[in-house]
């Protein structure tokens, strides 16, 4: 993808263009909000780093592609953690920002941001990206502080601290000190007071001086002053003002390093900047049209659909399919968007809307139709209408015609309150896949963590690994774990649920080698926790297969963990086989047999579940 990469003038958004390099992508532009008054160094905003901003005009020339800038006219104004379109908050600035850079090179398809750790940052841009439709890539997003501290410093950025705030950190001794230098401190300091080595919490911040994206010259700083914004005894605050520097321009030619960040060929491009005008009006009116075009295109025909509904404690489901789909069904879009228009009157009867929506399965009928459903959903369950979060998600391909389903059937799983918590990560990173668009990794109510379904997905890439089932099986373990490490669980210790769907194109042979692979890999993490000193109670799960004609993307292995996350168990969970089960009605052919009993699997929370 062509990308315009955010830039600060730090450390982290300069490695993260070279994370974009290292994955395929191409920096066609940088972009860089900075104060309206030039002789300001830093505004009271929790979005943007603005210390050492007179410098950054120079990486035009420095990387020889085009730089974005803008004043930043707005303020913060939207405090909550997801951000909403807001007049006159500061991430409009960013929206006009990116919006120019997109009209002027309409190739771009991608935004690079530095993002580490900050939720607060992250939801702004991908909110941002939403809007123009392009895509956020965030590849430091929740990887390790001090393994990204190294690799900077490996990689060749020169990088120094322009702003110190933290307990340990002097002003004077330490503002203008490059990485490299620091580093053994950093650590010390996080060793005694736990301060973030990358300073994600706002410890320090750097600017970039030299790096192997710099291809046609370095930043030398000539002079400049230290200006102290708090002399506190334990934490003084203090910023470094350039007043002078130069570029030093280097050869002629060269690569971008010698590692496998990448190997095409460098030359010196002519710079441009570009300073971007506007005011905040102008992202509202295309909102509003993009909304209104959403509810005119909501039709409905006369379907005969069936309605299933089930409640227990403060959740419910609803189920909704065709019903005599052989002189209804007018293919999988029209047949999902009865489905979907059903249930969300069925949900605005009971006196709810998509927002008190927890999970959805989506079943159809033929996965090589996925995108045009896909489109079909995304007009219905929007950010918009679901202001706490999201719902997640999982897709799969069922044999519904076959069984005069229609093309679509949905299951959505219903609280009767507000206080789910959604992980709903759209950038692409490396910790795990993203979710662009409206379904979340996962979402948490009442104790119980429900996650979406994960594939094998490489999630730098968003491809599926190679290898085959195993293969794709143990990496879609992995990323389930990322994800329940976000809730500070493992799937190894609090897994009650493991659904496991295994494609028709899986050979028989191989089929069994997933269920040991799967209990393999669970106990091998499971003792690796053990190693770190987590000491508590490991669930024993129910694990269920599903043998399915096709999944997304034409995996082969897809998994949906839901886990328990209370903090007071008192006592471990048994795992008992019921051999008095009662016998079920036989549908589609299926009919009882007594060795189904020993089939029967509980899972047991003393006092909870």
């Amino acid at each position: 993808m062509k990308v315009v990469a955010l830039v600060s003038g730090g450390k982290d958004s300069c490695y993260a263009m070279m994370k974009c390099i290292q994955y395929g992508h191409q920096i066609v532009a940088v972009a860089n909000l900075m104060p309206a008054d030039d002789s300001v160094d830093e505004l009271d905003s929790y979005m943007y780093q603005t210390v050492g901003h007179q410098i950054v005009v120079s990486y035009a020339e420095c990387m020889g592609v085009p730089l974005f800038r803008r004043r930043i006219q707005g303020s913060t104004r939207h405090q909550k953690l997801s951000y909403r379109m807001t007049p006159g908050d500061e991430v409009e600035d960013m929206f006009i920002l990116l919006n120019e850079v997109k009209r002027q090179i309409p190739s771009v398809t991608a935004v690079s941001s530095g993002a580490i750790a900050s939720d607060y940052q992250r939801l702004r841009v991908e909110s941002v990206c939403s809007r123009l439709e392009l895509v956020s890539l965030a590849y430091l997003w929740k990887q390790d502080q001090s393994f990204l501290l190294q690799e900077m410093i490996t990689n060749e950025i020169l990088a120094i601290t322009v702003k110190v705030a933290a307990m340990g950190l002097d002003p004077s001794k330490h503002l203008g000190k490059g990485i490299a230098f620091l580093q053994p401190y950093l650590h010390k300091l996080k060793d005694l007071y736990g301060i973030n080595v990358c300073g994600e919490g706002g410890e320090y911040e750097t600017l970039t001086l030299d790096c192997p994206l710099f291809v046609n010259a370095r930043i030398v700083l000539d002079e400049f002053q230290i200006i102290l914004h708090s002399s506190d005894s334990i934490a003084p605050v203090g910023v470094l003002h350039p007043l002078a520097f130069h570029l030093e321009n280097k050869a002629e030619s060269c690569t971008l390093g010698s590692s496998d960040h990448t190997n095409q060929k460098c030359q010196k491009k002519k710079s441009f900047l570009f300073e971007v005008q506007g005011d905040h009006s102008q992202g509202y009116d295309a909102a509003r049209k993009a909304d209104a075009e959403v509810e005119n295109a909501v039709e409905l025909a006369d379907y005969k659909l069936h309605i299933s509904k089930t409640q227990k404690g403060d959740t419910f489901s609803i189920c909704c399919w065709l019903q005599d789909s052989r002189t209804t069904s007018t293919g999988l879009q029209g047949d999902l968007e009865a489905v979907l228009k059903k249930i969300e009157s069925l949900l605005v009867e009971y006196g709810f809307g998509w927002e008190y929506v927890l999970y959805i399965h989506l079943y159809i009928a033929d996965m090589k139709e996925f995108a045009a459903a896909n489109d079909t959903y995304v007009r219905y369950i929007t950010q918009g209408k679901c202001p706490f979060g999201v719902p997640s998600r999982s897709t799969i391909e069922l044999p519904l015609s076959q069984a005069g389903l229609g093309k679509a059937y949905m299951e959505v799983l219903v609280a009767n309150d507000h206080s789910k918590k959604v992980l709903h990560v759209q950038s692409i990173s490396c910790w795990a896949p993203s979710c662009i668009g409206p379904y979340s990794q996962a979402t948490l109510h009442k104790d119980i963590l429900h996650m979406a379904g994960q594939l094998g997905l490489d999630p730098p890439t968003m491809t599926l690994c190679q290898g085959g089932p195993i293969d794709e099986l143990e990496k879609a373990l992995e990323n389930s774990e990322a994800v329940a490490k976000s809730f500070n669980r493992s799937i190894s210790a609090s897994a009650i649920v493991f659904v496991t769907y295994c494609s028709t194109k899986i050979l028989s042979s191989e089929r069994f080698k997933i269920q040991e692979k799967q209990v393999a890999f669970l106990k091998q993490t499971r003792r690796f926790e053990l190693d770190l000193g987590t000491n508590s109670e490991a669930f024993d799960p129910i694990f269920l297969y599903v043998l399915v004609p096709d999944l997304p993307k034409g995996a082969l292995v897809e998994i949906k963990p839901v886990l328990f996350v209370a903090e007071d168990i008192e006592e471990p969970t048994e795992n008992a086989k019921d051999q008095s089960c009662s016998s079920t009605p036989g549908y589609w052919g299926f009919q009882h047999a007594d060795w189904h009993d020993s089939c029967f699997q509980r899972c047991i929370v003393p006092g909870k579940l």
